[in-house]
């Protein structure tokens, strides 16, 4: 009865542990850190252009930070909204060829993140 007793409580702490893990993991996905040397030299932004794009950018990771708080339903809400909102400002300091590669390594960060299907 001990033994079992053991047991139970091991294998409880083990999923617990798991559990934590995929939490950790999941917070972690809403953590926007960009290297903006590289971002810059991708979109070819000029210096007051990488200026408005770090200001924009610091406003994005905050409100992602924000949403990894919520429940599922409005989490996903406030992570579309927190995209628009970026995609909306970024319109007014890049070019439209500047935002066409912005939108495409977006795109591809918020799916590998697996923020957005």
């Amino acid at each position: 009865m001990i033994l079992t007793m053991v047991a139970m409580l091991s294998m409880t702490a083990a999923f617990a542990e798991g559990e934590k893990m995929a939490e950790v993991s999941n917070l972690e996905a809403y953590e926007m850190n960009v290297n903006m040397d590289r971002l810059s030299k991708a979109l070819r932004l000029t210096d007051e252009q990488r200026d408005a794009v770090e200001e924009v950018h610091h406003t994005f990771a905050a409100e992602l930070k924000f949403a990894a708080v919520y429940g599922d339903k409005k989490r996903d809400a406030m992570v579309k909204r927190a995209i628009s909102n970026d995609v909306k400002w970024m319109r007014y300091i890049l070019t439209k060829d500047q935002m066409r590669t912005y939108r495409t390594l977006l795109n591809a960060t918020m799916k590998n993140r697996g923020l957005v299907k």
